[in-house]
This record gives C-alpha cells, sequence and structure tokens, in this order.
C-alpha cells in the first residue's frame, strides 16, 4: 500500500477506532485530534499500545540521576511511561479500559516481526478480531523508526490473516516523509488545547526534548490513506545502492502471509532489470500478494533510525 490522496474517512457514532502506537506518545501526537472527534460523535476509541517505550536511556538517565540502567531499572521506566500515556488519554476523554499494551520490547518490534514462531501478527489479530475497528490510524511504512515500520508490516499480516479490509490511515511522525501528501487536519482551538494537555502528561519526554516534543504537537495531523499499489508482476526494490555499500548490507522481505526472510545484499535472490535497478527474485514474494522490504546497514550505530526503510513492492 502508498499514501494516496486523502479521502476524509466518514466518522460517525459507529466509527470504531483503533489507534497503533509503537510508543507511549505517538497516540496523541499524531492521533489526539483524531481521537477527539471520533469521541465527540460518540464513536469508540482503542489504543493499542505495543510497547512501554522502555528503551529510553537518556531522559532517564537525568530524571533519576542514574548512569547503569539494568532490567528492573528498565521495567520501571516503562511502566512509568505507560502510566503517562493512560494519563494523556484521560486527559483526551478516553476511559482507561481503552488502553491495550502489549508490552512488546521497546526498540524489539522489528525483532517480533523476525520472529520464526510467527506469534506477533497471531497476537494483533486476536486484538483486531476482538474490537473490530472500522477505521485504524497506523504508522506509515516509511517512517524512519524501526519500531515504526515494523508495526506497520505487522498490522497488515495480522489483517490478511483475518480476511479483513478496515480503512487505514497512515500517520508520520520520523522522517523526511513529515511533509505528508494531503491537507493536514486543523483542530479548533478546544481541541488543541486538549491535545496539548495531553502531551503535558509525558514528562519523561519532556523534560529533554520539550520544544521539540511541543512544535510535533502543534502541526497539523496528517492521516494519508492507505491504498495497495503491490503487483506480483513488479517486485522492483526501490534503492541502488553503491557496490561499496554491499558488504554492509542487509535485506529484509516480509510477505502479507507471513514469510519473512533476511539476508546479507550480496546473498539476496536478486536479479538486475537492465535499467542499473534490482528485481527481488523470491519464490515467496512471487504469488499476488503484498511483499514489504528493508535495506539496513548491518551494522551497529548508535543511530537508532533507519536510513532506507521499508517500502512496498
Amino acid at each position: 500500500m502508498a499514501l494516496s490522496a486523502p479521502t476524509p474517512p466518514s466518522i460517525t457514532a459507529q466509527t470504531r477506532l483503533l489507534v497503533v502506537a509503537p510508543h507511549p506518545d505517538d497516540e496523541t501526537l499524531a492521533n489526539g485530534l483524531l481521537i477527539q472527534r471520533v469521541l465527540a460523535v460518540g464513536g469508540a476509541v482503542r489504543v493499542l499500545l505495543l510497547t512501554d517505550g522502555d528503551n529510553n536511556p537518556w531522559p532517564q538517565r537525568w530524571l533519576e540521576r542514574r548512569w547503569f540502567i539494568g532490567a528492573a531499572g528498565r521495567a520501571r521506566w516503562g511502566s512509568r511511561r505507560r502510566a503517562e500515556c493512560g494519563e494523556a488519554l484521560y486527559r483526551l476523554g478516553v476511559p482507561p479500559s481503552a488502553l491495550q499494551p502489549l508490552s512488546w520490547p521497546d526498540m524489539g518490534v522489528l525483532d517480533r516481526l523476525l520472529q520464526p514462531d510467527r506469534q506477533a501478527p497471531a497476537e494483533l489479530a486476536v486484538t483486531l478480531a476482538d474490537f473490530a475497528p472500522d477505521l485504524i490510524a497506523m504508522p506509515a511504512l516509511t517512517d524512519r523508526h524501526p519500531d515504526h515500520g515494523a508495526a506497520h508490516v505487522l498490522v497488515r499480516m495480522a489483517l490478511a490473516r483475518l480476511g479483513y479490509a478496515p480503512t487505514l490511515l497512515g500517520y508520520l511522525i520520523h522522517g523526511p516523509g513529515d511533509a505528508a501528501p494531503e491537507p493536514g487536519s486543523i483542530g479548533t482551538d478546544a481541541e488543541q488545547t486538549a491535545k496539548e494537555e495531553a502531551l503535558a502528561a509525558y514528562g519523561t519526554q519532556l523534560a529533554l526534548s520539550g520544544e521539540r516534543f511541543r512544535r510535533l504537537a502543534r502541526r497539523p495531523e496528517r492521516h494519508a490513506s492507505i491504498a495497495s499499489v503491490s503487483s506480483a508482476a513488479d517486485r522492483g526494490l526501490p534503492w541502488r545502492p553503491s557496490p561499496l555499500l554491499w558488504p554492509c548490507l542487509r535485506l529484509t522481505v516480509a510477505t502479507t502471509s507471513g514469510e519473512v526472510r533476511q539476508w546479507p545484499w550480496r546473498d539476496a535472490p536478486l536479479r538486475r532489470d537492465g535499467h542499473g535497478g534490482w528485481q527481488l527474485d523470491w519464490p515467496a514474494a512471487q504469488a499476488n500478494e503484498v511483499c514489504f522490504a528493508r535495506l539496513s546497514l548491518a551494522l551497529p550505530s548508535p543511530w537508532i533510525f533507519d536510513h532506507w526503510g521499508w517500502r512496498e513492492i
């Protein structure tokens, strides 16, 4: 699927909105206005919180005045951030019962995707079947945070497993695609005030990055419709990496049926397309189903964000 020109979804008292948030604060920063609008007309909202945001060491070191962060400290921090999420949602008018935390490891959503037991899509499918949303706000595939891109893929896998097709909206927080192609949603003064009050619940995040987070909260909310563009006849990759990088690159490919593989670039099932690009030549991707590819550096780095990230092919 790709971000397309927007057709604003109809929001009524029958709307059932599921917000998929990889971390505490994503639901407020990118969806605070949308949540209020659904509630205002009598619709239902559920927030699926994938992680507790426990891998957030620098604010924790600053606020707790400690350098070493062990397992207990990380768990304590995650509990604190999840409590902040509950308070933020309360300020948006969302009841506590609407928050569903999965407590996956922060910076570990991609690892859940790569697990061979396929438990993550199954776990998401249970949530989807239970709430039966007709509208899902989820991270955009092109979001540069690895938890966000992987969350998108996992939700799409879960939906394919159920044979379920609600309206999907992509929101993007990290990356140059912040200037989404559709007009932003501007809140009323009251809605924007409530959103900023909800953000104020995140003392852990505002301690070191307050101005950046407030700036993100003041942006128009941009929810781009997601429309499938995949074709089994064309599995061309969007990247043409320099041969100098090939020894350091890794290609990850996933299909909505649940097939997931990862290769060093030089071992990946690729062939030239005759125009300087690359085609994926993987049997699992030849069926007429949606396929996702991720290009990344197979090197340790303190920089957590993706350079290339995910694309649908």
